[in-house]
């Protein structure tokens, strides 16, 4: 799907020498996914002392399960 945007043009430059970059496309895509992660990292700070956990929880033990 076509989209047109109005960017500024010595922005997208120091992206495409910053990301080392062929193309002004290969550096917007590169950013717009780092944009998401980032945002998607941020969710998940958001959990940080909402998750409970068993004390006697083990995670070597759990690794060693094997699924059935």
């Amino acid at each position: 799907m076509p989209t047109n945007l109005a960017l500024s043009d010595a922005l997208i430059e120091e992206a495409v020498q910053a990301g080392n970059h062929r193309t002004k496309k290969e550096a917007v895509t590169a950013a717009l996914m780092e944009y998401v992660q980032s945002r998607k990292r941020r969710e998940i700070l958001g959990w940080v002392g909402k998750v409970d956990y068993y004390d006697d929880y083990d995670p070597k033990a759990a690794r060693a399960l094997k699924p059935t």
